[in-house]
């Protein structure tokens, strides 16, 4: 049983790296397989305003971002738009 689904959008190791575009077909192929189970899928690395919405409508539906907040001007904003 996997209650949540890691998958890494950057290299692990250093923040402020760019979102790998790839990573968009590994979430719906995630999604594929896990199907109707409550399986989570979190992906981590280089989520911002830009790409937020994509990461969701892949099947995603944990999102981790902190340059793309961080770096932000207004925090509340940038979670706010990203949810």
């Amino acid at each position: 049983e996997i209650n949540v689904l890691l998958v890494m959008s950057v290299k692990p190791g250093k923040g402020g790296q760019k979102f790998i575009e790839s990573t968009i077909d590994k979430i719906k192929e995630a999604k594929e397989v896990i199907g109707n189970l409550n399986t989570e899928i979190e992906v981590d690395g280089g989520i911002n305003l830009e790409n937020a919405k994509y990461v969701k409508e892949a099947g995603a539906t944990i999102a981790v971002s902190g340059t793309g907040i961080i770096s932000s001007k207004d925090y509340k904003y940038t979670i706010r738009n990203m949810k």
